[in-house]
C-alpha cells in the first residue's frame, strides 16, 4: 500500500495542561504538605519541587 501525501497529516499541536494559576495553586499545596512534614526525610523532595514550580509560574 503506498501512502500518499494527501493522507499524511500533521499532529496536532499540544496544548498546555496547566494554566498559570494552576501553577500557583500547585505551589501553595505543595508548601502547606511541606510545612506539615518538615522533620522527614521526604521533605527534600517537597522542597526541590517547590522550587521547580517557582521558576514556572
Amino acid at each position: 500500500m503506498m501512502i500518499t501525501t494527501e493522507t499524511m497529516r500533521e499532529p496536532a499541536r499540544a496544548r498546555a495542561v496547566f494554566s498559570s494559576e494552576d501553577f500557583g495553586l500547585l505551589k501553595e499545596a505543595v508548601l502547606t504538605h511541606l510545612r506539615t512534614i518538615e522533620d522527614r526525610p521526604e521533605s527534600v523532595k517537597y522542597s526541590n519541587l517547590y522550587h521547580r514550580l517557582g521558576r514556572l509560574s
